[in-house]
């Protein structure tokens, strides 16, 4: 049995919704073994000009499972990828900090940071680890 039929992604949208054909006909065009990177639906978003919640959803409804979260924290093979780092530069930790919203750092702020320190968004999110710092909600929906 494969991954995407062991969960229906489509349920937490509820019922009655269908998938854009547009953006569906795009995503079929890039899942490899009922799988859509992270990486892909962004740059479906942007060829579409849509938001990537857009392609999240239709993601969803088609049942294909995300994977390769450029923050590393969903979709590999081992789980989430990312390590804290043994320590925060002040700065850093201060924006992390000061990006909070509910106690939590956005996906979204956590990819301006890292275009900020010009640092990789992976670094972000294991600055975030070492800080006790929870990344949500993702831009994609998946969490």
């Amino acid at each position: 049995m494969t991954d995407h039929k062991k969960k229906s992604f489509s349920a937490k949208h509820g019922n009655g919704l269908h998938p854009d054909n547009q953006v569906s006909a795009e995503i079929k065009a890039h899942v490899i073994k009922n799988r859509l990177s992270c990486t892909a639906a962004f740059s479906i978003a942007k060829k579409l000009n849509v938001t990537p919640a857009e392609v999240g959803k239709t993601t969803d409804l088609l049942n294909y499972k995300l994977v390769e979260c450029q923050l590393g924290l969903f979709g590999y093979p081992s789980g989430k990828t990312v390590e804290p780092l043994e320590s925060v530069e002040a700065e850093l930790a201060d924006a992390i900090r000061a990006g909070l919203e509910n106690g939590y750092l956005a996906c979204k702020s956590a990819w301006s940071l890292a275009d900020h320190f010009n640092i990789s968004r992976r670094s972000v999110s294991d600055a975030c680890e070492a800080l006790k710092i929870k990344i949500k909600p993702c831009q994609l929906g998946a969490f």
